[in-house]
C-alpha cells in the first residue's frame, strides 16, 4: 500500500513533476434520490398510424399521437386524455395491432317519428358530443341520414355510421372486445331532450370479439431491460391482465428490481359483476378502477387515473392519493354510483374507488391493488394500497443509488480492521451506519417511522460463504395513511 488514498486514476509511481487532482464523485450527492418515473401507455392502434405495432414510441403531445397511432384510436385518445392531466411525466407508448381474427363491435340506433318542432339531438358517443339539428316535419328516415352524416363526419370517433331507412348502424373502427365498452348515449345533460315527435333507442355497443393478448405479451417481451415504472393498460381482459401480472411479478424479483405498477380501469354494469371480476384477481402490482354507467370510456378513465397518480406518487409514494380530482371523465349519474356499502366491499375485493362531488368532479377514494390474499390463502392487507407499493419501490431504489454511489469500486473487510483512513474499503459497520443515516432522511421525509426499532433490528454482516459479499435485513417501518378518524360524541343536555 502506496500511501493512505485509494486514487481512481493517478497512477502510484509518476515522473513527469505537477500536481495531479482528480475529481471524485462518490459522496457528492445529498439527500434521497428523485424517483425515475417513465410510463408506458399500452393501446390500440390504427392501421392509418405511422408507428410500427410493437415497438414503443416516446410521446410528448396528443397531436403527435393521432400521428402515430391514427387519429381515432384508441391509444391516441388515451394519450390525448393523459396530456390533458399529465404533462411532466417522461411518456412513452406501446401501440398494438387490433387483435386478428377479431369481430368489430356494433350497435343498431332505431329512429322513430316526425318531428313536431324543430329541436336537436345531442349524441354523446364515448364521452364525444355529436349534435344533429332536426327542422320541424323531419321525418325518421331524414333523421337518420343527418345522425350518419354527423357521426362520419366526426373523425375523432370510434366508430363509423352506415344507415338503412331509419336505422342508424354503427360499428366501431376496430376490431376486438374493447369495441363493446363504447358508449352511445342521447340526452345525456341537463335540460337536453330530442325534438318533440323524434324517438331514438341507443343500444349498447355488442358483438367485439377477442384482445390482442399474444401480440401484447410478445412486444412486452420484446421490451427487454428497459424500465418503465408505470403501464396505462387499453385492456381489462383477463387473459391481458394476467400477462401484465405475470411480467410484473417477474420484474418486482430481487434479480430485476424494476418495480412496475399497472392502471387499469373496468366497466360493469351491475356491482356484483363487477366484484367477481375484482374477488378473481390478486396481484400487487395492478390497480383497477371500477365503475358502471359512465360515458367516458375505459381507456381514458385508466390514463386519467394514472395520469394523476402517477406524478403524486412520485412526490411522496407515502402520501395518499385520495381525494385528487381525475379531471376529463364525466361521472356516472347519481343512481349508477356505488353506495357506501358497495363501495367498501369493492375495496375488498381489489376494486378502487372514487366519489362525485357537488360539481360533478370525479375524485379518487382510494386505489388499491387487487392483492388480497396469501400465497397460502390466508387474508393479507400487506400490498392492498398502491402508496405502500410506491413507497417500498421507491425505498429499495433509493437504498441501491446510496450504495452504488457511495461504493462503486470499494474492497471489503471486517470490521475492525486496521486500513488508513482513505482508503476505498468498506466494512460491514461503514455500510450498517451509512444505511441507518439513510434511513434517518427516509424518516425525516415521512416514509418511515419507528427508527430506534430500525437502529435495532438491523443485521448487516458479511457472508460466511462469500468474502466478497455483504448480506443486509433491514425492517424499515414504512409510514401508513391517515383513512379513517373515528370518534363517539357522548353529550350531555
Amino acid at each position: 500500500m502506496s500511501g493512505s488514498v485509494s486514487f481512481n486514476g493517478i497512477p502510484v509511481s509518476i515522473r513527469v513533476p505537477g500536481t495531479y487532482v482528480e475529481i471524485d464523485s462518490s459522496r457528492a450527492v445529498r439527500g434521497l434520490s428523485a424517483w425515475p418515473a417513465k410510463v408506458l401507455i399500452v393501446g390500440q392502434r390504427l392501421t392509418a398510424g405511422t408507428a410500427a405495432a410493437g415497438v414503443p414510441v416516446r410521446v410528448t403531445s396528443a397531436e403527435q399521437a393521432r400521428t402515430l397511432f391514427g387519429r381515432a384510436s384508441m391509444l391516441a385518445q388515451m394519450c390525448a386524455a393523459w396530456f390533458r392531466a399529465n404533462t411532466v411525466t417522461e411518456t412513452w407508448a406501446l401501440p398494438i395491432n387490433e387483435p386478428s381474427g377479431g369481430v368489430t363491435a356494433s350497435a343498431v340506433l332505431a329512429v322513430g317519428g316526425t318531428a313536431t318542432a324543430a329541436g336537436t339531438i345531442s349524441l354523446l358517443i364515448h364521452g364525444r358530443r355529436v349534435d344533429v339539428a332536426v327542422a320541424s316535419g323531419t321525418a325518421a328516415a331524414a333523421v337518420a341520414t343527418a345522425i350518419g352524416a354527423a357521426i362520419n363526419a366526426n373523425l375523432d370517433l370510434l366508430v363509423t355510421a352506415a344507415v338503412a331507412t331509419t336505422n342508424v348502424t354503427v360499428t366501431a373502427r376496430a376490431r376486438g372486445l374493447e369495441g363493446n365498452a363504447i358508449d352511445i348515449r342521447h340526452s345525456a345533460g341537463a335540460n337536453e331532450a330530442l325534438p318533440a315527435g323524434i324517438t331514438l333507442t341507443t343500444p349498447a355497443m355488442a358483438g367485439g370479439t377477442l384482445a390482442p393478448t399474444a401480440d401484447l405479451g410478445t412486444a412486452l417481451d420484446a421490451l427487454g431491460d428497459v424500465w418503465f415504472t408505470d403501464i396505462i393498460s387499453n385492456w381489462s381482459d383477463v387473459g391481458v391482465l394476467a400477462a401484465l401480472e405475470s411480467r410484473l411479478s417477474s420484474q418486482f424479483g430481487p434479480m430485476q428490481m424494476r418495480d412496475c405498477h399497472a392502471w387499469v380501469a373496468r366497466p360493469e354494469a351491475t356491482f356484483s359483476a363487477l366484484a367477481t371480476y375484482g374477488a378473481a384477481r390478486n396481484s400487487p402490482h395492478v390497480s383497477i378502477m371500477g365503475y358502471r354507467n359512465s360515458p367516458t370510456p375505459p381507456w381514458e378513465w385508466a390514463s386519467v387515473l394514472g395520469a394523476v397518480c402517477i406524478p403524486a406518487l412520485a412526490i411522496d409514494p407515502a402520501r395518499p392519493v385520495q381525494t385528487l380530482a381525475l379531471p376529463g371523465l364525466i361521472a356516472p349519474v347519481a343512481a349508477s354510483r356505488f353506495t357506501w356499502s358497495e363501495r367498501d366491499l369493492l375495496l375488498r375485493d381489489g376494486i378502487s374507488t372514487f366519489r362525485v362531488d357537488d360539481g360533478g368532479n370525479v375524485l379518487i377514494e382510494r386505489v388499491v391493488t387487487t392483492y388480497q390474499t396469501s400465497p397460502a390463502g390466508a387474508e393479507d392487507i400487506s400490498y392492498l394500497d398502491v402508496e405502500t407499493m410506491k413507497t417500498l419501490a421507491f425505498l429499495r431504489y433509493d437504498l441501491r443509488q446510496m450504495i452504488a454511489l457511495r461504493y462503486p469500486r470499494h474492497k471489503l473487510a471486517d470490521d475492525g480492521t486496521n486500513f488508513a483512513r482513505g482508503q476505498a474499503v468498506a466494512t460491514p459497520g461503514l455500510i450498517r451506519a451509512e444505511i441507518v443515516a439513510r434511513a434517518i432522511q427516509w424518516e425525516s421525509a415521512g416514509l418511515v417511522e419507528g427508527i430506534e426499532g430500525f437502529k435495532r433490528d438491523i443485521i448487516v454482516v458479511r457472508s460466511a460463504t462469500d468474502p466478497n459479499r455483504v448480506d443486509a435485513l433491514l425492517p424499515p417501518d414504512i409510514v401508513n395513511q391517515l383513512r379513517v378518524v373515528a370518534a363517539q360524541i357522548q353529550f350531555l343536555l
